[in-house]
């Protein structure tokens, strides 16, 4: 028999699964680590003496470190990463309403008085003044008015 046949023989199925179950428990060993890793950054409540006892405890002694961490510390690890996504979106919701209230347009009214000033004062010109008032009322897109001559595009 050939190498191959030998290591079909040697390595049956349910070895297989036996692997694969090992590698995945493997994995799964790794996310609660570092969970446990971040929750003890997370945790405001403990200073910083305390932190870095628990990390320590963690790094020296991963298995006993952890299991310890999470009988002692692991009923309030949810409630702190849910707070911390809480938080999260707050800030992003307050980014977002800072972003369109603060630098939202203004109305087509306010444009319009302020272009009636500056015209006003003398500014611009009577043409000027109609052009810009046109965009204004036209909604503040690009598309220019049908007569005017920049709506064209230049042709080379």
């Amino acid at each position: 028999m050939s190498a191959q046949t030998y290591l079909a023989y040697d390595y049956p199925m349910l070895s297989v699964f036996w692997s694969m179950l090992l590698f995945f428990l493997w994995i799964m060993w790794f996310v609660l680590l570092f969970r446990v890793v971040f929750d003890i950054f997370r945790d405001d409540e403990m200073n910083g003496w305390a932190k870095a006892g628990w990390l320590a405890f963690t790094v020296l002694l991963p298995f006993l470190g952890v299991f310890v961490y999470v009988i002692a510390r692991g009923k309030n690890m949810g409630r702190r990463e849910i707070a911390q996504a809480r938080a999260q979106q707050e800030a992003f919701d307050a980014r977002i309403r800072e972003a369109a209230g603060g630098t939202g347009r203004q109305s087509s009214a306010d444009e319009l008085g302020k272009l009636s000033e500056i015209r006003a004062r003398g500014d611009i010109t009577d043409e000027e003044f109609r052009r810009a008032k046109e965009l204004v009322l036209a909604g503040h897109g690009p598309a220019k008015p049908a007569g005017s001559t920049a709506a064209r595009t230049p042709s080379r």
